[in-house]
């Protein structure tokens, strides 16, 4: 029988806009690939390292994606086991707040985390969880990605959040990486019952009708009180209607074509 080789693909989960469930989405999603069987790594390269102490590392790991990105050491010396199965975890900490000063100067700075997973052929799926700004570090993930997936919740201002940040995955493909595409819009912290919310909603569908996922994440207090017992939302309460939503979303991300 022939074996083919395992393609990774590499999604880099971005809104320069806090508190639109970004982290969450990280999480779940990636708990929600590897409960199905695919093997996961999660990048958190944020320096409020909310999805390491969401997976339950809140004592903080010694050795970080901070590490990694300076060249001190690869990406495997500092790869975490975390649960489900099949899903592991390369940690942050506050110290990745000075990377991009200390990378300043550098050359290629913006092909850091590009080179780090270079070697890298263990998972089908590597998830980088960015932090909420267009800074040094989220264009890292840009230029290391395929795809990026874009979590926001459905109000005006993130609208013009979101021509902000496709400006930049247009700058970033034309000048750093061709291949990167928007994989998709996410609804989260959705409710029903806000007017807003809806007409938003509709925007989107009018403007981005192959790019917004069916799936929507509602907002659910069990996805917020997850992480303060270190795990995933799909894991601490799977019946929960975030759970549910995010399973969804796993499967719709599984079903979609990365072809140009």
């Amino acid at each position: 029988m022939e074996v083919h080789p395992v393609i990774m693909r590499t999604v880099a989960i971005a809104n320069q806009k806090g508190g639109v469930g970004k982290t969450t989405t990280a999480v779940n999603l990636a708990a929600g690939l590897a409960q199905v069987g695919k093997r996961v790594l999660l990048i958190d390269l944020d320096p409020q390292a909310n999805a390491t102490t969401g997976l339950g590392f809140g004592g903080g790991a010694t050795s970080t994606i901070y590490h990694v990105l300076l060249g001190e050491l690869p990406l495997s010396a500092v790869l975490l086991n975390a649960s489900p199965a099949g899903l592991s975890l390369a940690p942050s900490s506050p110290d990745l707040a000075g990377a991009e000063v200390e990378l300043y100067g550098r050359p290629n700075r913006e092909r850091y985390l590009k080179n780090a997973l270079a070697p890298v052929n263990d998972f089908e799926y590597v998830l980088i969880d960015c932090p909420p700004a267009l800074n040094m570090l989220t264009i890292n993930a840009l230029v290391a990605a395929d795809g990026v997936l874009i979590p926001m919740q459905c109000e005006y201002y993130a609208l013009e959040g979101l021509a902000q940040l496709l400006g930049t995955v247009r700058r970033v493909r034309a000048q750093l990486n061709p291949q990167l595409e928007v994989h998709g819009l996410l609804r989260t912290m959705f409710d029903m019952r806000n007017r807003l919310s809806s007409e938003v909603g509709l925007e989107l569908e009018r403007h981005f009708p192959d790019k917004l996922y069916r799936t929507v994440v509602p907002r659910n207090i069990r996805l917020a009180e997850a992480p303060s017992f270190g795990r995933a939302a799909l894991e601490y309460d799977p019946a929960c209607a975030g759970s549910q939503a995010y399973q969804g979303v796993a499967a719709e991300f599984l079903r979609r074509e990365w072809v140009e």
